[in-house]
């Protein structure tokens, strides 16, 4: 509500019907902090994986905990794994819809997808369906602006991906799927118009999109 009064950015989020009942995953592409808030109220139970310190921080913090959110222990490296793993079972098990971003972090729009194996390890060890989130609300709160540009960003739940394939087989299929609905929505609105003004390297990344979309 405040982004829209106070920055013009309004938001639409469409296939709320792909997200199955009972415990799932959400993967989700991120590019600004809009992707959080705009997910949330979408989702019966969310469980998001958060960092261990932005736990410790008073009130929110405590508000993450009510809220399932798990944490990782990022500076443990690989050994935070397991335990990670150990709480969003656990989550699963009690029907939350466990919120990741398979990037690990914001990209900037139309960036070259760099997909981690977090989400992959979640797949194969909790066995439950995974909702993939495309969206494209870099074009008006980029990752490092400090300026938030009027428009109307836009996410979309995908239809499920099957728990069961094999690890590669659902990576590749997590990755394409995600990518290309998000360069979608981002070259409809770029071809509509944005108010924001197009730099350098977005320019080259939407000339380079437009040539492989119409290849």
């Amino acid at each position: 509500m405040l982004l829209r009064v106070i920055c013009g950015v309004r938001t639409e989020v469409e296939g709320e019907e792909n997200i199955p009942p009972g415990g799932a995953i959400i993967g989700s592409k991120h590019q600004s902090d809009w992707d959080i808030f705009a997910i949330f109220p979408h989702l019966v139970r969310p469980a998001y994986i958060a960092k261990k310190e932005l736990m410790q921080i008073p009130f929110f913090g405590w508000a993450a905990r009510s809220l399932d959110c798990i944490e990782i222990d990022r500076k443990r490296g690989a050994q935070a794994i397991p335990q990670m793993l150990a709480q969003a079972k656990a989550a699963a098990e009690r029907g939350c819809q466990i919120v990741i971003y398979p990037e690990g972090t914001r990209k900037a729009a139309l960036a070259p997808a760099e997909y981690r194996q977090g989400i992959v390890r979640l797949y194969t060890t909790l066995g439950v369906p995974v909702v993939p989130v495309a969206l494209n609300s870099g074009l008006y709160w980029g990752r490092n602006s400090r300026i938030i540009w009027p428009g109307t960003a836009k996410a979309r739940f995908l239809p499920p991906i099957e728990p069961g394939l094999a690890p590669d087989v659902f990576s590749e299929r997590l990755r394409s799927v995600i990518e290309a609905e998000s360069n979608r929505l981002a070259l409809e609105a770029l071809e509509s118009g944005i108010a924001r003004p197009l730099d350098d390297r977005l320019k080259e990344r939407l000339n380079l999109l437009r040539k492989n979309t119409t290849a």
